[in-house]
């Protein structure tokens, strides 16, 4: 559960497109270098972002790539266009090569706070910080992660892809 913990607090510091009925429609996302998220991360919009609730400026992590076994340190910084609700929902995939390791919805309210938020989320400027200790027990291989968070009613709030390596100790 530490491995979805962290796939949650990166992509929830920040989270994009695709209505939800299209999470069961979509094959592998293509990354397009133009939806990159500015900053220093592996994070990439699923999408064009310019109708997203969720504005992100930038998310740096420290480090990037993240490494098993140590700390990975997160900031986000963002402007939301409306308060975000309960009932708000995020849909995360991870995968494991081929193989999906999550396939899961879940509350957003009760996610945030894993990064140290609550809802309702207020519009308006947002920064967050935190820090994750990392398991060492992370097996070495390529992950693809994928996140789509939208309201209670299934408007975007933001969709984000990253491709996350880790490598032996």
């Amino acid at each position: 559960m530490k491995l979805s913990a962290l796939f949650l607090s990166v992509v929830i510091t920040t989270s994009v497109s695709a209505t939800p009925a299209s999470w069961f429609n979509q094959g592998q996302l293509a990354i397009q270098d133009e939806f990159k998220v500015p900053g220093d991360n592996p994070l990439y919009f699923c999408s064009d972002p310019s109708d997203d609730i969720l504005i992100i400026d930038n998310v740096d992590l420290d480090p990037n790539p993240p490494k098993a076994g140590e700390s990975l340190d997160i900031v986000a910084k963002g402007t939301l266009s409306k308060a975000i609700e309960e009932g708000a929902k995020v849909h995360l995939q991870v995968k494991y090569g081929l193989i999906t390791l999550i396939n899961q919805e879940a509350d957003l309210c009760d996610q945030v706070k894993n990064v140290d938020l609550e809802c309702p989320l207020h519009k308006g400027d947002m920064t967050l910080m935190k820090s994750v200790d990392l398991p060492k027990e992370i097996p070495p291989g390529n992950y693809q992660v994928l996140a789509d968070v939208f309201t209670k009613d299934g408007d975007k709030i933001t969709c984000l892809t990253a491709s996350i390596a880790f490598h032996r100790l």
